[in-house]
């Protein structure tokens, strides 16, 4: 008897939604009901004469279950679109992260230049640490928090995943 491997890959859903409070408990509410995980969840008025707002999952799940979400989200009563950027074709995406990083001597100087390495900035600095804030993949920003561990790293926010496709489709539609 053969086990069949159900593969479970990554996914940036987009969600277009009424800015109207209880709108993004609602959408909390359908992943934690039905057990789905929220890897990145970030969400921010679009444009404020249209009171959209725009909602950025980052989930993981088989086929099955990432159809099964975008489903559920669609049923959703102040949902305008649904679009899963992961199968749709080509997008940007991105994410900001502030590490701070405490350290002297070589380990401050080291720390400074990997963050140039990065292109992260400095935007606050003291006598015994810095603040970095760092704007790419979460893969990048991942490996700029691992170099950073051994030199100090004491804390980190991120804001979560933000993305948009490519081309000139719209979420939001011609208007």
């Amino acid at each position: 008897m053969t086990s069949v491997t159900k593969q479970i890959n990554r996914h940036t859903i987009a969600v277009l939604v009424d800015n109207e409070p209880g709108v993004l408990a609602r959408v909390i509410g359908l992943f934690s009901g039905r057990g789905y995980n929220i890897e990145s969840l970030t969400v921010a008025e679009t444009r404020r004469g249209r009171h959209l707002s725009r909602i950025t999952i980052v989930t993981s799940g088989t086929p099955m279950v990432i159809e099964q979400i975008k489903a559920q989200l669609t049923r959703l009563i102040p949902v305008h679109q649904v679009r899963d950027l992961t199968q749709d074709g080509a997008y940007v995406e991105r994410e900001l992260a502030l590490v701070k990083v405490k350290g002297s001597g070589d380990k401050r100087v080291e720390s400074l230049r990997i963050s140039d390495i990065f292109r992260a900035r400095a935007v606050d600095s003291t006598n015994e640490s810095f603040v970095f804030e760092i704007v790419g993949t979460s893969n990048k920003i991942d490996a700029f928090i691992d170099l950073m561990k051994p030199l100090g790293l004491i804390d980190i926010s991120r804001t979560g995943v933000v993305a948009i496709s490519r081309g000139s489709e719209s979420l939001e539609g011609d208007d």
